[in-house]
């Protein structure tokens, strides 16, 4: 394989930019050229693509976000634009392409590899939610951003003697709420995947404070609701409570990788050049008992499900 095409699709996560550096460098020593393909399937479906070299990605091992940008594209969804993805591709000459991202992207790099064109995936996503691997890029140094934001608003809140509800993103999975939290030594932990009794949470906020606590903690996933229906729900059952809802949004995605970020980047990218020049295709890269390992997105999609550490949220319920 002779020239390979990298791309980054859907939400930025620290540790994309190491997954590049690592495919471009990788490739390199294996005698290939590698193309950056600009603004994820739109930049590919319009014909953003470039050449890129190990001067290129000098540098950008310890940046967050993602140097080849990202953008949303829908119509990839459709076979009309995924034929003129497959035709961008031939026309640069390109043989096998990686895909860095959640799980649209990999939507979309299983549609590549169904119309013939070799497709590797690399799991790059703040929120953990990708089957089959324990860890996605991203997600490590957003938690560890997100404890860092719950330690400050811990002091603000024992300053004023308040409660606290902080909505992190996840979206359907509460990975990052259920880390961050344990982590945090959070009152209560709100995920999808697991019911709630708000009836409890209110209780164990009145010990709390009974027994002489000044600040309560509670780390909601954004899947389950937003954080100011939350704040209804206990003041419905106390309104005594001095208690405030905080939305952490985007900062979660930024600011620069972790040093397993930038390992499982590098691990990653490497691999997948690795795969493509092997003559694979239809498969993603995983981490699995720190091992490098693969899955097909047939399995990601149709086998193998994401299941948060579930024993961890049952851990806090006894540390609180």
């Amino acid at each position: 394989m002779k020239r390979i095409g990298v791309m980054t699709s859907g939400g930025d996560a620290p540790g994309m930019n190491a997954a590049v550096r690592a495919v471009v460098r990788r490739g390199e020593s294996l005698g290939a050229e590698v193309y950056g393909i600009t603004n994820g399937y739109k930049g590919l479906v319009e014909g953003e693509i470039h050449r890129l070299t190990s001067n290129d990605v000098g540098g950008i091992l310890n940046r967050g976000g993602t140097m080849l940008f990202s953008a949303r594209y829908p119509e990839f969804k459709e076979k009309e634009g995924q034929l003129k993805g497959v035709e961008q591709l031939k026309k640069h000459g390109i043989e096998g392409v990686v895909v860095i991202g959640g799980d649209g992207s990999f939507r979309g790099a299983q549609s590549l590899s169904n119309h013939g064109f070799p497709t590797i995936g690399v799991p790059g996503t703040i929120d953990n939610d990708i089957a089959g691997t324990d860890y996605t890029l991203g997600f490590d140094t957003t938690v560890n951003t997100v404890v860092e934001a719950l330690d400050r608003v811990r002091d603000t809140a024992g300053s004023h003697g308040r409660v606290l509800v902080v909505e992190v993103m996840g979206r359907d999975a509460g990975d990052i709420a259920i880390w961050s939290g344990l982590s945090s030594g959070a009152e209560a932990i709100v995920i999808p995947e697991k019911p709630f009794d708000i009836n409890v949470i209110v209780k164990n906020l009145r010990d709390g404070f009974a027994a002489g606590k000044n600040q309560g903690l509670i780390v909601l996933a954004e899947g389950v609701m937003p954080a100011a229906e939350l704040v209804r729900q206990v003041q419905e059952i106390d309104d005594s409570f001095n208690i405030r809802e905080v939305v952490l949004g985007h900062i979660q995605r930024g600011g620069q990788p972790t040093a397993r970020d930038r390992v499982l980047g590098s691990l990653f990218g490497a691999r997948a050049v690795e795969l493509l020049t092997e003559g694979k295709t239809g498969l993603c890269v995983a981490v699995v008992d720190e091992q490098i390992a693969t899955n097909t997105f047939d399995d990601i999609f149709n086998k193998l499900k994401h299941v948060p550490r579930l024993h961890l949220h049952e851990l806090n319920e006894f540390l609180i």
